[in-house]
């Protein structure tokens, strides 16, 4: 099973992102079945795209339609709320704060579904928050 950030989605849609060339290349490898993405990935996509400096800028309707297009080979994983609890609860016992709880909650629908692959532009904070999948943490 494969996870993706939303630091891999962006560059697939901005061709004159630095990462878009080895997000792209991923994106034509994925197959639905086996791909994932949290389901907070499609407000943080849709938050992304809409608010990015002008030039690169999308509107609210091209944000739903790239969303939709990443729909079709990628199956959002959802967390309960007492699984919530538990990576608000992990998160504090390793003293992390702030917006390191985005990427938490992130990697627990990752651990979720056992991803083999965790696939990022953040490196840093996401094995900082998950060490135990660090090893499977990598960018495209």
């Amino acid at each position: 099973m494969i996870f993706l950030d939303t630091s891999v989605l962006i560059p697939i849609v901005q061709v004159s992102h630095v990462h878009h060339r080895p997000s792209r290349d991923l994106w034509n490898l994925l197959v639905r079945k086996e791909t994932t993405i949290s389901s907070h990935t499609l407000a943080e996509t849709y938050a992304t795209l809409t608010s990015m400096p002008p030039g690169l800028r999308v509107s609210p309707a091209d944000a739903v339609s790239t969303i939709e297009m990443f729909l079709t080979r990628l199956t959002p994983i959802s967390l309960s709320p007492d699984e919530y609890l538990e990576t608000i609860r992990a998160a504090a016992r390793l003293g992390l704060s702030g917006g390191m709880i985005y990427d938490a909650l992130l990697l627990a629908c990752a651990r979720k579904v056992n991803a083999d692959r965790i696939y990022t532009w953040n490196l840093k904070h996401f094995k900082a928050v998950a060490p135990d999948l660090a090893a499977r943490i990598v960018t495209p």
